[in-house]
């Protein structure tokens, strides 16, 4: 596996994430896919938007920091762009070290980190209209 930062406007590989390198015991995969509820009210559909030229940057020093905090040797990131139905996946993180423990450690900090920094927006769509997210 080696380092990946990508944003998408076709369906995520989430298999082609997955592949250790020969010294990795464990891979923390971790998908965001898209709900049919938020907050009480049926999403129909949805779709994201971002500063591709601020995002990938930051994406690639979450990637960094990621390794840096945990003995991980490899950090994928991959956020799809574009519209999205119900079940497709929107982002994935995976993250290979030779323990689990810190595979996981090291997905959750950049998956929460990917969430709190980068510029990517949602917009859902509900049967009765539509509102971008603020999360």
């Amino acid at each position: 596996m080696s380092d990946l930062v990508r944003l998408v406007h076709e369906p995520i590989d989430v298999a082609a994430l997955q592949a250790p390198a020969a010294s990795d015991g464990a891979v923390c995969l971790f998908v965001g896919v898209v709900r049919n509820e938020n907050r009480g009210r049926r999403v129909v559909h949805l779709e994201y938007e971002a500063y591709e030229e601020m995002a990938l940057p930051l994406m690639e020093e979450i990637a960094e920091e990621t390794r840096k905090r945990f003995p991980v040797g490899e950090v994928r990131l991959v956020h799809r762009l574009g519209p999205l139905e119900i079940g497709d996946a929107s982002v994935a993180v995976a993250v290979a070290s030779p323990h689990r423990d810190e595979a996981f450690a090291a997905c959750r900090f950049a998956i929460d980190t990917l969430k709190a920094k980068v510029p990517i927006w949602k917009k859902e769509h509900y049967e009765d209209g539509s509102v971008w997210l603020d999360d």
